[in-house]
């Protein structure tokens, strides 16, 4: 038997690493400060992989060189530090995943709009017939695909700056770089420069061969390639894609014309997506006709911009995916019908005031789901009506009576939800039961 590979962290992406180190033949050892939870521990007992909870032993990780971090786990958690000063190697799932694979990767990441764009690369690349695996951060782990899924020739991985983190010779032959916006800061030292870095450590390893995409018009990506020398002369391809020509009808990819008029996806931050998807497509050899059959087919994941009903004249959109000031933006930017915004829940130190222009031009009222909801209502109060909810049915109830014909009721909330709700998907499904009833009660 091969050396030990010790794993911290017992959720998806360290119960994929220990499947995959010990199909590698590998010795694993899997060590949780928390309660694993069950559909896990049955799944390492079922494959005699020895772990344990509650508490990181060192004396079980003595003459391990090897330690895959799970990246909830930030580096400066004592027991990581304590590995490092003594020589241990403390790499992500994605690093050691990817020494186990010769097939093409294709690398996502971004501060917004990851999922929707892996969602979409992976779809367009199997509608033409390409044999690609989806995986990383979207939901199944890299590691895992290896372990237990059929072999696939590409890799569509949806990657965090915490994963990024943990990589020393992983490298994706396209990688994406969406948008960066602030976000995780209390992982990086509240210091925006160093959250930038983590992002663009996606092509730190990349060649000449391979292609990086980037948005052209974000400022914090643009100052980084400005101060950086990027790329090297032994660098990737580096492809910037801008989009200021925003059509609804059409998408425009080069000398490609791609008619969107069936896709689900609107506004120009989702037009800004399926650019860099279909760019990542052409490069492994997808044709026009490939891509239009992908977009007209692509199914967007929940709680993205996502159509529930219309009632009396009222559209109601499901955002709740949008946790950050950002992401509201760009919903809010989509929206081409006047505005009741249902936002609120626990503030990650938000700055609403990039929203100003917007809420002026296109939102007649607010409705504030969440406990503590002053900070909304200080920056809102003055340009529009705003009340408040302590419930998604109460909140629909409000915005639905607050609304008139040719309005759209979004739920696009800038805020995380885990002051009234388990999760933001737990927040959406609340919202869309809501509106459901509302609908019932409509005769619709």
């Amino acid at each position: 038997m091969l050396e030990t590979i010790g794993i911290l962290g017992a959720g998806e992406s360290g119960v994929g690493a220990a499947l995959l180190a010990q199909k590698q033949g590998f010795g694993v050892f899997v060590s949780d400060m928390g309660k694993v939870k069950e559909p896990f521990r049955q799944e390492l007992e079922n494959h005699g992989i020895e772990f344990e909870e509650g508490a990181h032993s060192w004396e079980r990780f003595a003459g391990v060189k090897t330690v895959v971090k799970s990246p909830g786990i930030p580096d400066t958690a004592p027991f990581v530090v304590r590995l490092r000063e003594n020589g241990v190697e403390v790499i992500s799932e994605i690093e050691f995943a990817s020494r186990f694979t010769n097939a093409t990767i294709i690398g996502i990441t971004g501060s917004n709009g990851k999922t929707t764009t892996t969602r979409l690369t992976w779809h367009l690349l199997k509608t033409a017939g390409l044999n690609a695996a989806m995986g990383g951060n979207v939901g199944t782990s890299f590691a895992r695909n290896l372990a237990t899924g059929a072999p696939a020739d590409i890799h569509v991985l949806e990657l965090s700056s915490f994963q990024l983190d943990g990589i020393k010779s992983f490298r994706p032959r396209v990688a994406i770089l969406l948008n960066i916006s602030p976000d995780h800061l209390d992982r990086y030292d509240h210091r925006m420069e160093n959250y930038v870095a983590s992002k663009f450590r996606i092509a730190m390893n990349q060649r000449p061969e391979d292609l990086f995409i980037l948005d052209a018009d974000d400022p914090y990506i643009r100052e980084w390639l400005e101060e950086n020398a990027f790329p090297s002369a032994n660098g990737p391809r580096l492809l910037k894609v801008s989009l200021r020509n925003y059509d609804k009808q059409v998408l425009r990819v080069g000398e490609s014309i791609f008619d969107m008029q069936q896709s689900p996806l609107k506004g120009p931050h989702n037009h800004f997506n399926a650019t860099c998807a279909i760019l990542a497509a052409k490069e492994m050899g997808v044709s026009d006709e490939a891509i239009q059959q992908g977009l007209n087919s692509f199914v967007n994941a929940p709680h993205r911009l996502e159509w529930v009903a219309e009632v009396n004249g009222v559209a109601f959109i499901d955002d709740s995916k949008a946790t950050n000031v950002d992401a509201v933006q760009r919903a809010l930017e989509s929206m081409d019908r006047p505005v009741i915004w249902i936002a609120g829940g626990t503030d990650k130190g938000n700055d609403y005031s990039a929203l100003m222009p917007l809420v002026r031009q296109k939102v007649k009222a607010l409705v504030c789901l969440g406990i503590d909801n002053e900070k909304l209502k200080a920056s809102f109060g003055k340009l529009i009506p705003v009340d408040e909810a302590r419930s998604a049915e109460e909140a629909v109830r409000k915005a639905a009576a607050l609304a008139t014909e040719g309005d759209v009721v979004l739920l696009s909330p800038a805020c995380a939800s885990f002051d009234l709700f388990k999760n933001y998907a737990d927040r959406g499904d609340q919202f869309k039961a809501a509106v459901k009833t509302i609908t019932a009660g409509n005769g619709n």
